[in-house]
C-alpha cells in the first residue's frame, strides 16, 4: 500500500449528479463546462479535513456514467481534458489526492467496441471482448452477458487480452494525467485474477498509486490476496453501524468489529458510513440521535475512511429499487458552500472534530480493535497500534449509563465522566477517550 494512503480521508463526489448534469447525453454532444463547478468546494473540502477527491464517474457514458463508452475522453456533460486538468491541478495545491471511478466490468451499448459488434457482426475485431452468442439468420443481434441483468451494461470478457489492454491504458492514461488512484467498480463481478495481471502492469509505472474494489460480498481477504488490489469497500461495517443502532443491538457491531480486525491483519479496508449506492445514513438511521455514534465508529477504528458529498451536512435521501430511484441520493448542489443551509452546521462541525482527532492519532489508520463490554444499548471498544490507544464507550438507551470501558483516560471528545473502569455517559451519550 503506498504510504500517502495512512493519511487519505476522502471526500466523495459524484459528478454528474452534483453539478446537475442531464440524466441522459444528447445526440448533439456539446461540451458543457461543469467539472470547474468542483473547484468552488475544494476549500471546503480542506476545512472539513478531507485531504482526497474521490469522483464518481467522469468519463464519456450514455447516461448515469457507469455505462462508460469512451474511457480516455471526459463526459461533455461535465467538460474536457483542460477542466480535468484544471481540477487536478487545484486539488494539487492544496494537497487534495484524486482518485477516479474505474467502470471495466462492463461497457455501455455505445462503446465503440460493442457498437462494431452490431454493425460488423461475428466478424467484428471486436468480438473477442465481450461474451456473446450468436442466433442463426442474417443481422440477427447477438445475445450478451450483462451486468445484474442490465440490457444497457454489456459484460467485457476478462479473459481476452484485448479488454486487459483496454484497462491498462485506461488507468495508465488517467494516472499519468494526475490522478493518484482508483476505485475498481463492480470489482466482485470480474475474476480476481484479471487484476492479478492488470494492476502489476499499472503499477510498473505508477507505483504509488492505490487501488480499491468495489466488493460486497465475500470472502475481503481473499479477494485482496488473489487480485492484488491494496483495498475493498467495508460494506460489512456499513451495515453492521447502522443495522445495530437501529435495532438497539450492539452486539452486532461487535461482531463486525471483530471481523474487521481479522481484516485488518492482511489489509486496511475503505470505510464508509454513506456512498452514491446507499440510503444516506441520517435517513437510514430511527433515531438521529445516532448519527453520532455512527461517525465516531467510522473515525475510531481501522481503515481508509470515505465522507460521501452531503453526509457532513445531514443530508437525507432515500435509495429506491426503481428506475431513477438513486436520484434522491445524488442531488445537484448549490453553486459554493456558502448556499449550503444551516441546519447542517452541527454534523459538518462533528465531521471536522472527529476527522481532526483522527488526524492526531494517524497511527488509528491500521489500528486493532478490542471490544471491552458489549450488551444490547452500551458498548466500548479500544482501538490501539504502534504502543498508543483510544477507549471509545456508546450508549443507546434513554438513560443514563454507566459503561465499562477499562483503561480509560482523559475524555478527548464527546462526553462522559471516568469512574473507575467504567465511564458515565448521559442518554444517547458517546465518549472518546485516551487509552491508558
Amino acid at each position: 500500500m503506498p504510504g500517502w494512503v495512512q493519511d487519505a480521508v476522502w471526500w466523495h463526489v459524484y459528478p454528474l449528479g452534483f453539478v446537475g448534469a442531464e440524466q441522459e447525453r444528447g445526440d448533439d454532444d456539446v461540451v458543457r463546462h461543469r467539472l470547474p463547478r468542483l473547484l468552488d468546494w475544494l476549500d471546503y473540502a480542506v476545512e472539513l479535513g478531507a485531504n482526497g477527491l474521490a469522483l464518481g464517474p467522469v468519463f464519456a457514458s450514455g447516461t448515469h456514467g457507469y455505462d462508460t463508452e469512451d474511457h480516455r475522453r471526459i463526459d461533455p456533460r461535465l467538460g474536457d481534458d483542460a477542466d480535468f486538468d484544471t481540477l487536478v491541478a487545484a486539488c494539487r495545491e492544496r494537497g487534495l489526492r484524486v482518485l477516479l471511478d474505474g467502470v471495466f466490468n462492463h461497457v455501455g451499448r455505445g462503446h465503440p467496441a460493442f457498437r462494431a459488434v452490431l454493425e460488423q457482426g461475428p466478424d467484428a475485431p471486436t468480438a473477442g471482448m465481450f461474451r456473446l452468442r450468436w442466433p442463426h439468420g442474417p443481422g440477427a443481434e447477438p445475445e450478451y452477458d450483462t451486468f445484474e441483468g442490465h440490457g444497457q451494461l454489456v459484460a467485457l470478457d476478462h479473459s481476452a487480452p484485448a479488454v486487459a489492454d483496454l484497462v491498462t491504458e485506461a488507468m495508465t492514461h488517467w494516472l499519468d494525467r494526475g490522478a493518484d488512484g482508483w476505485r475498481l467498480d463492480a470489482a466482485y463481478a470480474v475474476p480476481p485474477s484479471f487484476w492479478a495481471g492488470v494492476l502489476p502492469r499499472v503499477r510498473e509505472r505508477h507505483p504509488d498509486a492505490w487501488f480499491v474494489g468495489e466488493v460486497i460480498h465475500g470472502d475481503y481477504a481473499a479477494t485482496v490476496g488473489e487480485s492484488g488490489m491494496d483495498s475493498v469497500t467495508q460494506y460489512e461495517l456499513w451495515k453492521a453501524i447502522w443495522s445495530s443502532l437501529n435495532d438497539g443491538n450492539l452486539h452486532e457491531l461487535a461482531h463486525a468489529l471483530g471481523r474487521h480486525d481479522e481484516f485488518l491483519r492482511s489489509f486496511v479496508p475503505l470505510t464508509f458510513v454513506g456512498n452514491h449506492d446507499v440510503t444516506r445514513i441520517a435517513s437510514r438511521l430511527t433515531d438521529p440521535r445516532h448519527l453520532a455514534h455512527a461517525l465516531v465508529v467510522l473515525f475510531t477504528v481501522g481503515g481508509t475512511p470515505s465522507v460521501y458529498a452531503g453526509d457532513e451536512q445531514a443530508f437525507t435521501g432515500v435509495k429506491e429499487d426503481r428506475a431513477g430511484g438513486d436520484d434522491a441520493v445524488r442531488p445537484p448542489f448549490p453553486a459554493g458552500p456558502a448556499e449550503l443551509a444551516p441546519f447542517g452546521e452541527p454534523t459538518f462541525h462533528l465531521h471536522q472534530e472527529l476527522i481532526g482527532l483522527r488526524r492526531r492519532h494517524r497511527w488509528l489508520h491500521a489500528a486493532h480493535t478490542e471490544v471491552l463490554h458489549r450488551d444490547n444499548t452500551q458498548l466500548s471498544y479500544a482501538s490501539g497500534a504502534d504502543g498508543e490507544r483510544l477507549v471509545v464507550a456508546l450508549n443507546l438507551a434513554d438513560t443514563p449509563a454507566l459503561v465499562p470501558a477499562p483503561g480509560a483516560g482523559a475524555l478527548l471528545a464527546g462526553a462522559g465522566q471516568v469512574q473507575q473502569d467504567g465511564v458515565r455517559l448521559e442518554p444517547h451519550g458517546w465518549a472518546v477517550l485516551a487509552g491508558r
